[in-house]
């Protein structure tokens, strides 16, 4: 498996494996993905098997400490000097998953924020995921502001 960051020639992939991972009403569009990948495509994570892509993480960074809604919608919000780095997605095709492959991606961002200096990291999550990410150190800080999708989301923080 190699893992590296995105490019814009990346973004069909990208859009693929999100449709795959995600119910529409949660899932990034194809344009969305254009613009994050333009703004910040430095701040994907992608793992690859052989030319297959599998499983990614994307966000982007930031000063301002809570993930908001807004964040996923405007790309142009990212500082690329910014404190936070915001986790947007983690996917793993399901044919891949239940092997470590996003725990791998999510430990290489971990790694890359504190080697740029970040404050920590960001994310929100569904209740049956709250464990999960506990177990690389995140806090559950309860239930987030966020509508997006229409389901319940919890802040996740991981502080360095």
């Amino acid at each position: 498996m190699q893992i590296r960051t995105a490019t814009i020639s990346d973004l069909d992939a990208v859009a693929n494996v999100e449709a795959e991972c995600f119910p529409p009403a949660e899932a990034a569009t194809r344009e969305s993905f254009a613009e994050r990948l333009k703004c910040y495509g430095n701040h994907f994570w992608l793992m690859f098997d052989g030319d297959k892509l599998i499983s990614f993480v994307d966000g982007f960074v930031t000063d301002e400490p809570d993930l908001t809604d807004a964040m996923y919608e405007d790309a142009a919000m990212h500082n690329e000097n910014g404190k936070w780095q915001m986790i947007f997605g983690v996917n793993t095709i399901p044919s891949y998953r239940k092997h470590g492959y996003a725990g791998e991606l999510i430990q290489k961002l971990i790694d890359d924020s504190k080697a740029q200096g970040r404050k920590g990291v960001v994310l929100t999550c569904k209740d049956k995921l709250v464990n999960y990410y506990a177990k690389f150190g995140f806090v559950n800080e309860g239930v987030s502001n966020s509508v997006h999708g229409g389901v319940v989301w919890y802040q996740m923080r991981l502080t360095f």
